[in-house]
């Protein structure tokens, strides 16, 4: 949302101013538009470890099922029940472990890369934040779920998610309200936690790569011994240590997250998640900005540029069927997050002289989310239905203090970075804000002959204090009722062509200048598509047309530019074309393809000036991705060597919001080179060496958003070496 967009960007700019693939016996019966779930097993040699089950009888944060590849039949995010992906009224693209495999994403921007309406590099090398954008709507903030709940982020400080712990990413494009709350007109992105199977199994990885990169990886599970098949473990664990392509940026982590799942009967699961994190990064990514560009001129210094992240979180699932028709689930985590925030900028450029400022913040976020479901299953004469009735919570407590200083004068000839002592700036007065959610919503899912009919309604209640560094407290209560409806046909087998209506609401704390507060910015979208899944085949398509309009946006008040008034609007309109295809055992295939057109509908630049019809900066207009794996069969010259290799192109978009400077087009390309040892003799079964390359071809880019601009990664390769048993 447009809120997020420009919440995220000022924090920025005060930042630097101041195989074989998985059997699946999951079955769709295009026909009848019915679904029938089983246990999805590791395939031998191949590059993925043992799978869960979705979940124990439904949906419900759970993940997708039916996989098989890079593709997955079924996926829970846009009902919160166990749905046909052809059967959702919104578009929606799942992300399996052997795609993150394949690539060896090593932050959640690179697993997003090849997902169609996904803007994933708009302030260029930053792993310091999962920001990134979809239908040109930020979700870094209200959009982004880890197993169906809301993970918050607040200023600075935002959990951030380790690829190697999750089991599969889904993107559920537009507004997702009506069963979510607050959020993103863009979508949601909902990650699932890998969690414990019944099934031994282990795997253990060596890495290194340029810039002195060197990481571990562990996961192993299975049941636990004495307990009748009733008690599960699994524990996946990380350690890096790496430097960057930033003079003394370090990109560190210390990651380890046990889970174990109790099923006493077929009927009940309950699965305990956890996990605590480490992170080390660049305080500061950017390059010293000149003339709308880039420079080569690094704006901070190793002395004082450190982003230090501390997180835990602990949680559970619980599901329990009633009889074959009725369900309870309830999903629970707290989350802690604590971080220390330290960097050096460049203030303007004197002669031979560098002059500098510092920055340093020190904040906490803690939250608490909370989602109950009943699901039931009904007939009433030839139509069936699925009910789903849920109340959920989520309540967050966020203080932070910042301090600003300055530092000694950076040499332009001798460019002395980390040669001189700066001293951190005394930390000013604390800021708390907390924030409550209360949703209630109901959902309905009738299929009738080849129709398929979605309807979901929420309401929602959002009380936020916040007292500021005077000591004095300020309160805004929002209450909004948001929804969706759908209607999916089964034109013929696997061709579903569908359209739905969608609406989604985010808070706006804060005053205008008569006082009065904010109201929620609002959104809505109408969207029209095909889905396509060829029958007897891993292979599906789609096409998606979408309008989606937000109103409410804070603008610059153009009668008193020091106070803002929520009367902004902007526009997002396109389509989109994705395919995904898993054309046999470790042989896969992604392509997506975007146009957008975003534009302000009404809106004022900082100054005053009236930006009414321009194209919101930073986001491409037209974006291609395409990702290939090849796996030589068995019996032949080759067998065991996986090739692949994708490509990413950006048309080029405007640079700054007055739309006066664009951005240049971008390709990148990246690729996949990977052998299974098991080719060689039966007995190296389960070694694996595999090297990925990103930006193969080492292209020096850049992308300006709001008028700063950031750099991009230089070519990056990684190696790996992989047991699994």
């Amino acid at each position: 949302m447009i809120l997020s967009r420009c919440r995220l960007a000022g924090l920025l700019l005060a930042s630097t101013a101041l195989s074989s693939p998985a059997v699946s016996q999951t079955s769709v019966e295009l026909s009848e538009i019915s679904v029938a779930g089983g246990p999805i097993v590791s395939g031998l040699g191949g590059n993925v470890a043992v799978s869960q089950d979705s979940s124990a009888t439904s949906g419900g944060g759970g993940g997708p099922s039916g996989v098989t590849g890079y593709t997955a039949r079924i996926s829970p995010t846009a009902t919160k029940t166990n749905t046909p992906l052809i059967e959702t009224p919104q578009s929606v693209t799942v992300l399996t472990r052997e795609q993150l495999n394949d690539r060896n994403v090593q932050t959640l921007n690179e697993a997003i890369g090849y997902v169609a309406g996904v803007s994933s590099n708009v302030f260029g090398f930053d792993p310091r934040f999962d920001s990134f954008y979809v239908r040109g709507f930020s979700l870094t903030y209200d959009g982004i779920f880890r197993d169906g709940l809301r993970q918050i982020g607040a200023g600075l400080t935002v959990p951030r998610i380790e690829p190697y712990g999750l089991e599969a990413a889904t993107i559920l494009r537009g507004p997702s309200s009506g069963l979510y709350g607050l959020g993103s007109p863009g979508g949601i992105l909902d990650v699932t936690t890998k969690r414990p199977v019944f099934i031994p199994f282990g795997e253990v990885q060596l890495q290194a790569g340029n810039f002195d990169r060197y990481q571990g990886n562990f996961d192993v599970g299975g049941p636990v011994e004495g307990t009748d098949g009733t008690l599960a473990y699994r524990i996946t664990g990380l350690k890096r240590q790496s430097d960057t392509f930033l003079p003394g940026g370090a990109d560190d982590r210390s990651y380890i997250a046990p889970a174990f799942t109790w099923k006493p009967s077929a009927d009940t699961t309950f699965t305990f998640l956890s996990e605590y994190q480490e992170t080390k990064l660049p305080g500061s990514t950017t390059f010293f900005n000149q003339n709308s560009r880039p420079t080569r001129l690094y704006a901070s210094d190793p002395a004082f540029n450190d982003f230090k992240q501390q997180q835990g979180r602990i949680g559970y699932a619980f599901e329990h069927r009633f009889d074959g028709d009725l369900f309870f689930r309830q999903n629970f985590r707290f989350y802690d997050v604590g971080t220390d925030y330290r960097y050096t900028t460049i203030t303007g450029l004197e002669g031979t002289t560098a002059n500098r400022a510092t920055g340093f913040s020190r904040q906490h976020l803690s939250q608490v989310t909370l989602d109950n479901q009943i699901e039931a299953h009904v007939a009433t004469g030839p139509v069936q239905h699925t009910l789903l009735a849920g109340l959920d919570y989520s309540h967050y407590d966020f203080n932070y203090r910042f301090g600003f200083g300055t530092a000694p004068g950076l040499d332009l000839i001798t460019r002395n970075y980390g040669q001189q002592a700066i001293v951190a700036p005394p930390l000013g007065p604390r800021t708390a804000q907390s924030q409550d959610q209360v949703g209630l919503y109901l959902q309905e899912q009738a299929k009738f002959d080849r129709f398929v009919l979605t309807m979901s309604g929420r309401y929602d209640w959002v009380f936020q204090n916040t007292v500021g560094t005077t000591g004095i407290a300020t309160q805004q209560n929002d209450q909004v009722l948001t929804g969706r409806v759908g209607l999916n046909y089964l034109l013929a087998p696997g061709l579903v062509p569908y359209a739905s209506y969608a609406t989604t609401f985010a808070p706006q704390p804060g005053t205008d200048a008569s006082g009065r507060a904010f109201r929620p910015a609002t959104g809505d979208q109408i969207e029209a598509g095909v889905k396509y899944l060829i029958p007897n085949t891993n292979i599906q398509a789609s096409v998606a047309g979408f309008d989606i309009v937000q109103s409410s946006v804070l603008r610059t008040d153009p009668n008193n530019i020091a106070f803002q008034i929520a009367t902004g609007s902007v526009q997002s309109r396109g389509f989109e074309m994705e395919a995904i295809a898993n054309f046999a055992p470790g042989t896969n295939l992604t392509l997506a393809y975007t146009h957008l057109d975003l534009r302000y509908l009404s809106q004022t630049s900082f100054g005053g000036q009236t930006l009414d019809g321009n194209a919101l900066s930073g986001i491409p207009g037209d974006t291609f991705t395409g990702f290939l794996t090849y796996l030589f069969p068995p019996g032949s010259a080759l067998s065991g060597l996986t090739l692949g290799g994708g490509i990413r192109f950006n048309a080029n978009s405007f640079a700054n919001d007055e739309n006066t400077v664009r951005n240049p087009t971008v390709t990148l390309f990246d690729a996949l080179v990977a052998y299974d040892f098991a080719a060689i003799d039966p007995k190296y079964k389960g070694f694996r060496a595999q090297v990925n390359a990103n930006n193969v071809f080492d292209r020096d880019y850049f992308t300006c958003q709001a008028g700063f601009c950031y750099r991009g990664a230089p070519a990056t390769v990684i190696g790996s070496l992989i047991y699994r048993w």
